[in-house]
């Protein structure tokens, strides 16, 4: 049996009190989700302003009545210390992963990702290590290795970052790290690596390459890749990353604690491969696309390569990825063509 394993048999007999920060969101409507099926109880903070109602519409359908009445909603906003300190008044765990993602993003606007993802990042450690929560896990980034040529990408060897956006979640890391040595606060940051999934939004200009691709492929778009094609990334399906944040919050070895960690499955998928999966996967249920992509040149602050290596997690939170990234698109497929049809 898995660490894991031993985890979800574990936390029904003994519910704790969560707080996911950015609840409606991709990520944190699936650890909603996994976090009432096992009964446990949450308080969610959002301001929606990336997160969807319809996510945790979903998630209100998926669980029983019961596990529904554990999770308690709080509209507000992590930039808004009185919200933070609101939000972690009881709560045992913190999962963090409220922010303003995207490169381009933060290319466009830097302030507004500087406001959420440093200033929200300081409040919520404030507001956390204030109600003495026993850990606070939070989603830093592969971004975090910048301009490393090295491959595959090891916790302690980091590169100059390449936008305003690995710059802020490098910050989170280094405040954490202090917040760890000065007040003796727990703190565990999980690098993601290219997270997809059921309820990762198709929508926007600042869509992430699967959904978005998937969506042009469902109603016969023209599909675009950003240079060559040859452009690789360690693709990491949602119940990989949920594993790895239950792991991390819930980690009592003293060495395991105060670190960062690569969540991924160390693989490499280059875009050209991707386009394949997915067009293969949509045959596989029914939906044919006969386009080829469009290719066009490279995007400002993107990484050539990346890939994790995950041995640290493996070895000291006992993280083991069930999906790999054709694993994780034939479960998630279904539901993108739910949602888009």
């Amino acid at each position: 049996m898995t660490r894991y394993e031993q985890l979800l048999q574990e936390l029904p007999q003994a519910p704790k009190y969560w707080l996911i920060t950015g609840v409606a969101g991709f990520i944190g409507s699936n650890l909603l989700e996994t976090l009432l099926k096992l009964d446990q109880r949450v308080v969610g903070l959002d301001n929606f302003a990336t997160g969807h109602q319809r996510n945790l519409d979903e998630v209100q359908n998926l669980v029983s009545a019961e596990q529904w009445a554990r999770f308690q909603f709080l509209q507000g906003d992590i930039r808004n210390l009185d919200d933070c300190h609101q939000a972690c008044e009881g709560v045992d765990f913190v999962l963090h992963q409220a922010a303003l993602g995207s490169v381009p993003r933060s290319i466009n606007d830097p302030i507004t990702t500087n406001s959420a993802n440093i200033d929200g990042f300081l409040n919520m450690l404030v507001a956390a290590r204030n109600a003495q929560v026993k850990s606070f896990t939070y989603a830093a980034s592969s971004s975090t290795y910048g301009d490393h040529p090295g491959l595959p990408k090891v916790e302690d060897v980091i590169g100059k970052p390449l936008s305003p956006y690995a710059v802020t979640k490098y910050v989170n890391e280094l405040y954490a790290d202090v917040f760890a040595r000065t007040y003796g606060f727990t703190t565990i940051g999980l690098r993601y690596f290219n997270v997809f999934g059921k309820r990762q939004d198709p929508d926007g200009a600042y869509a992430a390459v699967i959904p978005k691709w998937t969506a042009a492929m469902i109603k016969g778009e023209d599909v675009f890749i950003n240079g060559d094609g040859e452009t690789s990334r360690d693709f990491c399906f949602i119940e990989n990353t949920v594993q790895a944040n239950l792991l991390a919050a819930t980690a009592t070895d003293e060495a395991a604690r105060n670190q960062v960690y690569n969540v991924a499955v160390s693989g490499r998928t280059d875009l050209n491969q991707l386009f394949a999966a997915i067009r293969g996967t949509l045959v596989e249920n029914g939906v044919s696309y006969a386009k080829d992509p469009v290719y066009r040149d490279f995007r400002a602050g993107d990484v050539r390569h990346s890939q994790a290596d995950i041995s640290k997690i493996q070895r000291l939170l006992g993280y083991a990825p069930q999906y790999d990234i054709q694993a994780g698109i034939a479960q998630a497929m279904p539901w993108y063509i739910r949602f888009l049809k």
